[in-house]
């Protein structure tokens, strides 16, 4: 009588190791690549390809996680909305208008669900000197910039413009929602918009006088 074979069972096959395209470390890697490039460059001075040879990837992938430069740059700062949808009312409203308007579109947007996570952002860029350029960045160049630059401005009025009208936004925030002062930490948000928003139109539109540079010997 012959011997009967023994099949062995099949081997399992090991899980391939190493980095798949399109896992989360890949995309770890980018929006860690994109915060040291639009810290040290800025927005307009860095590239989807400046933060995809940084990351040590395709530009192609760059696009496949966030499609655009700005998504992208939304993500790294950590915004709480997409400045287009905010200011939509805001630059295509009258003229006369903007400077209510955007009071009135800040407002809405920290008395709303977005409330938290605008806090959480300004609050994280006192942990530190990359996270104040990425705020600041996103502040005048995604936003009033954009803003002021629906009025034509241009040069060092469209500069002096936009960090006066940053005083006023960014000293609001600070003062309802940080700091608690009252009784601006209570009121109304059509009293604000009735209080600041002249301030805010003269910075748009009004005859401002452009400061002078400090030069110091």
């Amino acid at each position: 009588m012959a011997p009967r074979r023994t099949t062995s069972a099949p081997t399992a096959r090991r899980p391939a190791t190493g980095r798949r395209p399109g896992n989360p470390p890949t995309r770890d890697a980018v929006l860690a690549a994109a915060r040291d490039c639009f810290a040290a460059g800025g927005y307009d001075g860095t590239s989807v390809r400046t933060i995809a040879a940084r990351a040590g990837v395709d530009a192609a992938l760059v696009h496949h996680y966030f499609a655009t430069k700005e998504k992208l740059f939304l993500e790294v700062v950590g915004a709480p909305a997409d400045p287009e949808e905010v200011l939509a009312d805001v630059v295509t409203g009258p003229r006369e208008d903007m400077g209510a308007n955007l009071v009135r579109a800040l407002l809405r947007l920290w008395d709303g669900p977005s409330g938290p996570a605008a806090l959480a952002l300004l609050r994280s860029s006192v942990g530190g000197d990359r996270m104040v350029l990425l705020l600041r960045e996103f502040l005048l160049a995604r936003v009033l910039r954009r803003l002021v630059g629906a009025l034509d401005h241009d040069g060092r009025e469209a500069a002096t413009r936009v960090a006066l009208v940053a005083s006023q936004m960014v000293g609001l925030v600070m003062t309802r929602y940080v700091l608690r002062i009252e009784p601006l930490a209570s009121a109304g948000a059509q009293d604000l918009v009735a209080a600041v928003g002249p301030n805010v139109q003269r910075y748009l539109t009004g005859d401002v006088p452009l400061p002078r540079e400090d030069v110091r010997e």
